[in-house]
């Protein structure tokens, strides 16, 4: 009999041309190419697109595939009188996942699980999910949804649909940049849920429906929500060391470290690192960064954990003017380029997912009249 791994730990489930994670010496690859080299010179489309394809595209190739995504923007005006209906109080991650859902009859190629049309709803999608984020915002605020822009790219349009102003460009190529980051993880749990839909050759939109219900929980998608109300609930970095001594008493977790798979720190987290200090800078409004630079200190003197991607985005955003609960939904708006491109290739070379279970129950145990039933 087969022994249970508890969380899969360790164990390899599928094999991937979408990214590499090198955890012991704290690197990442999309498509053979570093994290840093994308992060510094790419944009999200362009990376989108890199995780898609396969390879970087041609400046002719580029434009094109930006003018798809501007032209997809939109969503159906059922979809908006959808989230009208729907409870103010409703979390940003649960109206994403049911608009989502909802947006499946509507895709012209419902129907069709060919290569070419799921491109096509990959498209739409992740065009489309900036949109339904940032009209639940404005929705759930008493204001009308904002137009997208198409003179903006990816990143900036979300800011302007966020507030109807246009961003200033350094913030939105900071909000761009943390979108190449976040684009895709290996088979981290939401990328794992979306490939176990896709094995069952069920479609592309169930499969992100599956994702964005797995990333919804705390333990994968909500850290940098919990970093940043910590960050909150400390005030001031004054506070920083009274309150991480008794968090330490209390055996409290501290959220933004350690990670399954990285031994050194997350070299996404550095790059978020260098980010929330030039926002700092640029804002006048150091304190979430001096805060976090304190935390880090104090955690990584007590104990050596790696700092992770988590820890810096939180102030990133909220810095950003993003609100707090919006934080996930962003990695959603990311990470649906990693998701889409595993589930292609789930269907290119597909096996159901089925592993099998460790029984830890009773054995022979006789059925019981219910009568007899005590």
């Amino acid at each position: 009999m087969s022994t249970a791994t508890k969380g899969l730990e360790g164990i390899v489930a599928a094999q991937t041309a979408i990214s590499f994670i090198d955890g012991i010496n704290g690197r990442l690859f999309y498509r053979g190419i570093d994290i840093n080299e994308l992060a510094e010179h790419s944009t999200f489309e362009e990376t989108t697109a890199l995780l898609w394809y396969g390879d970087l595209p041609t400046r002719k190739q580029l434009d094109s595939f930006r003018r798809k995504m501007v032209e997809n923007r939109l969503v159906p005006n059922e979809i908006i009188a959808l989230l009208l209906l729907l409870p103010k109080k409703t979390t940003p991650m649960g109206v994403l996942r049911t608009a989502v859902s909802a947006l499946a009859p509507f895709d012209p190629e419902t129907g069709d699980n060919s290569l070419e049309a799921n491109v096509h709803k990959s498209i739409r999608l992740t065009a489309a999910m900036p949109t339904i984020v940032a009209a639940w915002e404005r929705i759930r605020n008493g204001l009308w949804p904002v137009t997208p822009n198409a003179q903006l790219d990816h990143a900036a349009n979300f800011l302007y649909m966020l507030t109807g102003k246009e961003p200033d460009p350094a913030a939105a190529r900071v909000l761009d940049q943390c979108l190449i980051l976040h684009a895709d993880h290996g088979l981290n749990a939401s990328t794992f849920a979306a490939r176990i839909t896709a094995s069952t050759l069920s479609n592309l939109h169930s499969s992100i429906v599956s994702a964005i219900g797995t990333l919804k929980g705390p333990l994968h998608g909500g850290a940098n929500e919990q970093v940043m109300r910590m960050l909150l609930e400390i005030g001031n970095l004054d506070r920083v060391e009274q309150y991480m001594r008794g968090a330490f008493a209390a055996k409290k977790k501290i959220m933004g470290f350690g990670h399954r798979v990285y031994k050194a720190d997350d070299p996404r987290a550095l790059w978020l690192r260098r980010l929330a200090e030039s926002l700092a800078n640029s804002s006048g409004n150091r304190r979430w960064y001096e805060m976090s630079e304190r935390i880090r200190e104090i955690v990584q003197a007590e104990k050596p954990l790696p700092v992770n991607v988590d820890f810096y985005s939180a102030s990133v955003y909220y810095t950003l003017g993003i609100p707090i609960d919006l934080f996930t939904p962003i990695f959603a708006i990311s990470r649906v380029a990693g998701w889409t491109a595993h589930v292609y290739e789930q269907y290119s070379d597909n096996r159901l997912i089925r592993p099998e279970s460790e029984y830890i129950g009773p054995m022979n145990v006789p059925y019981v009249p219910i009568d007899e039933r005590e």
